[in-house]
């Protein structure tokens, strides 16, 4: 198989089943029509919110009881990619039946977890997750209308990215759920730091309070001390514990063993790896990794240098493990 073949189906397989359905099916794709909402007794609310740099944008519909302030339908259009319109459907959804206090509270995070189908595996690669982070704007520029104040108003929390609307507490939580280890992983998930770059180290466009280079650091370093624990216990616990567990749970461990015994060999002779995929059949545990540096093309990569990556892991984790660089 070729390695074009390999990425473009790994990339697939990285869209949840809830996402693919919903980008050819959404249920809550439409528009509410003043005359009608108003008919029933009730008001129309229409807001928008578009990231001009990447072409994707939202029309948010809410048709609101004034009586109790609860939003009792909504629509919405996206003019964006398919995995836009996946969650600007589940945006929709999670709206229906609260108020617009409730409504509010709404995170891009809420999004893209609704979209999961395992709680702990991201439902769209990171590629594409920015595509499903414009729910908090459009949702607060809603109730903003409704309310008649400033959508800002809301805000609660440090924006650390003010292009890509992205808070201290946001970037945290997408660092963490998706073991992001370098800032252009948070711009690949978030955007945050693709738009002015200002936010991403000091020296930018604009002085900031807070960096991404500073927020990075504190999560990825509880969560290298937990991927080491993670290793630890793998270990000493036996390998039907790794072939138990899930993707996620797999990748840190690999993740972990590598860190504990192999990187700093790797990074010595000016190069690095990384875990690209991990597919489980019934005879093998099959990881992909890409070599990084000057690993990248090295004669011993495909023979004493794989063949000790692999050994590592099949004594460490599971003797089912074959690693293949692609």
């Amino acid at each position: 198989m070729a390695k074009a073949d390999i990425l473009n189906e790994s990339l697939w397989d990285a869209y949840s089943n809830k996402v693919t359905t919903l980008m050819n099916n959404p249920q809550h794709q439409g528009e509410l029509f003043e005359n009608e909402v108003e008919e029933r007794g009730n008001k129309l609310i229409v807001a928008d919110f578009g990231a001009e740099s990447c072409g994707d944008a939202v029309r948010l519909y809410w048709e609101i009881d004034p009586a109790n302030d609860k939003i009792i339908n909504s629509k919405f259009k996206s003019f964006g990619c398919g995995t836009a319109i996946a969650s600007s459907d589940v945006m929709t959804e999670l709206c229906i039946d609260k108020t617009v206090q409730e409504a509010v509270k709404i995170t891009n995070i809420d999004v893209e977890l609704a979209l999961r189908d395992d709680p702990e595996t991201p439902a769209v690669p990171p590629q594409k997750m920015h595509c499903s982070v414009m729910a908090y704007d459009v949702i607060k520029k809603a109730a903003g209308l409704y309310m008649g104040v400033d959508s800002e108003s809301f805000e609660t929390e440090v924006i650390i990215c003010e292009c890509a609307r992205l808070s201290m507490g946001t970037l945290v939580e997408v660092i963490k759920l998706n073991d992001l280890k370098t800032v252009e992983e948070i711009t690949d998930y978030t955007k945050a730091g693709g738009f002015c770059k200002s936010c991403i180290k000091p020296g930018g466009h604009e002085a900031m309070d807070y960096y991404l280079v500073d927020i990075l650091a504190g999560p990825r370093k509880e969560m290298d001390e937990d991927k080491m624990k993670a290793a630890a216990d793998a270990s000493t616990s036996g390998i039907a514990d790794f072939e138990g567990m899930t993707l996620v749970q797999k990748i840190h461990a690999v993740d972990a063993v590598i860190d504990e015994s192999v990187r700093q060999f790797l990074i010595m002779d000016g190069g690095d790896m990384e875990i690209i995929d991990i597919k489980t059949e019934e005879e093998n545990i099959d990881i992909y990794i890409r070599y990084l540096g000057s690993c990248d093309g090295c004669a011993s990569s495909s023979t004493g240098t794989l063949y000790a990556i692999e050994s590592t892991l099949k004594e460490k984790l599971s003797t089912k493990i074959r690693v293949l660089p692609i």
